[in-house]
């Protein structure tokens, strides 16, 4: 691989982090969304690989795709470029890895997801030196413990994690506490990428609310006002497979270029209750879904529709299902369009855009229907499988962020037009069920 690094300057914390002593078993690096934290990561833990005898590292994320941009490309400041001409990727019977030769010894650097509910088993039998987690409140809790136990017998223990600001009661912090974590705040004024230009832009669009001014530029913790679905647990209203007879499988999908593009696989089953009787519920089973802001690649709708029509074929390969029908937010015309033109049939998806049930108008009347699935144990996501296909994932990584931070607004007590893409064809997921289905 060809570095870049010799142009890489980084910022005085991201020193001071990166060049500290490794006293501590378990660092924790918290704050604002575009701070520094990943860079900063990745040469902490070269210089630690460098330090350490021990051979077997790993690093982890929500899935492997997302483990492996970040800690190994890591935008060309990761492992990869950090070790360019001693690294290598490997697989053997451990799972893929970063191979180096150091003067330290041969090490081994795995990459894996955290984020399913099967996750530890995938970890079970290694030994490990350190384990580095990227958002590890999205991360199973059982992997958690078992990579602290996969740990225990290491010459040099380490464990490095980071994350953007939970909730102030969230798990992860009680986690942190029974692991005598050793916390590091950050903020974007640390990065050292971002002008003095580019952070006024991202203050003046972030005040605009409390919540997001809060936890993504203060880098605080604070609890959100007016989480929508707050009754959604991941642990409970997860599964490993899907429950129950499969009654219908569907599509719904949102389009933007800047904005996402997301479309949701989404089976219907029957399932029998201890009484006897059966009900209906709406499993979410994989997502496609593409930010061109978050990614920083734009793509035509018809590259969209091209990647959409191979996310439907995956799903009908992997479920044996035939699908009933895929449905499209209707302001997304060119996107239907394109679909069309591949062979998609699309048709438009039930927005809300007329609803009116009692005092809920418009997508109110979608959220209530999500928030009644969900109460009613009507809702459920199922572990998705690898795709198989490179650098593309399809579970719910980006379900799951968008949940934690689908506000309301505190002024007008609306929902906030952000971090809802996902949320928009989900509730279109709902209407469609709830129409159908819902007794």
């Amino acid at each position: 691989m060809r570095t870049p690094l010799t142009n890489v300057h980084y910022g005085a914390k991201q020193w001071a982090f990166i060049n500290s002593l490794f006293d501590h078993t378990f660092d924790v690096n918290e704050g604002s969304i575009r701070s520094g934290k990943t860079a900063a990561d990745d040469a902490r833990l070269a210089m630690f690989y460098l330090a350490t005898p021990d051979a077997n590292h790993l690093v982890s994320a929500y899935n492997q795709e997302l483990a492996y941009n970040l800690f190994i490309e890591g935008d060309g400041m990761g492992l990869a470029y950090i070790f360019d001409g001693s690294s290598h990727l490997r697989r053997d019977r451990g799972g893929d890895h970063l191979a180096l030769d150091l003067p330290s010894g041969e090490k081994k650097i795995y990459f894996k997801g955290g984020g399913k509910s099967n996750s530890a088993n995938a970890i079970r039998g290694l030994s490990l030196g350190s384990v580095a987690y990227s958002e590890i409140q999205l991360l199973n809790k059982e992997f958690l413990e078992e990579t602290f136990r996969r740990t225990a017998a290491a010459t040099y223990r380490y464990h490095l994690a980071d994350l953007n600001p939970p909730a102030p009661q969230d798990p992860i912090i009680k986690f942190f506490d029974d692991h005598d974590a050793h916390w590091l705040h950050w903020t974007m004024n640390d990065n050292p990428i971002m002008t003095p230009a580019r952070l006024a832009t991202m203050k003046a669009e972030l005040i605009r609310n409390p919540y997001l001014y809060k936890r993504d530029w203060l880098g605080l913790r604070v609890m959100p006002q007016g989480v929508i679905y707050d009754m959604f647990d991941q642990d409970t209203m997860t599964d490993q497979m899907l429950i129950g007879k499969p009654v219908e499988m569907f599509f719904e999908g949102d389009a933007g270029q800047d904005d996402a593009t997301t479309m949701s696989c989404n089976i219907v089953t029957s399932v029998r209750q201890p009484d006897g009787r059966f009900k209906f519920v709406l499993n979410r089973v994989a997502n496609y879904y593409h930010s061109g802001t978050e990614t920083g690649q734009t793509k035509a709708m018809s590259t969209y529709a091209v990647e959409l029509k191979r996310f439907i074929n995956w799903c009908v390969k992997t479920y044996q299902l035939q699908y009933s029908m895929v449905q499209i937010d209707p302001a997304a015309l060119s996107l239907r369009q394109e679909l069309i033109k591949v062979g998609v049939r699309a048709g438009k998806a039930d927005n809300n855009g007329h609803d009116h049930v009692g005092a809920a108008k418009g997508i109110e009347v979608g959220v209530e229907r999500m928030q009644s699935l969900m109460s009613d144990g009507q809702f459920a996501l199922v572990d998705t499988p690898t795709s198989g296909l490179a650098e593309q994932s399809y579970d719910h990584y980006h379900y799951i962020k968008e949940l934690g931070m689908y506000v309301r607004d505190e002024a007008t007590g609306k929902p906030v037009d952000a971090n809802n893409h996902a949320m928009d064809e989900s509730r279109y997921a709902a209407n469609y069920f709830t129409k159908k289905y819902k007794r």
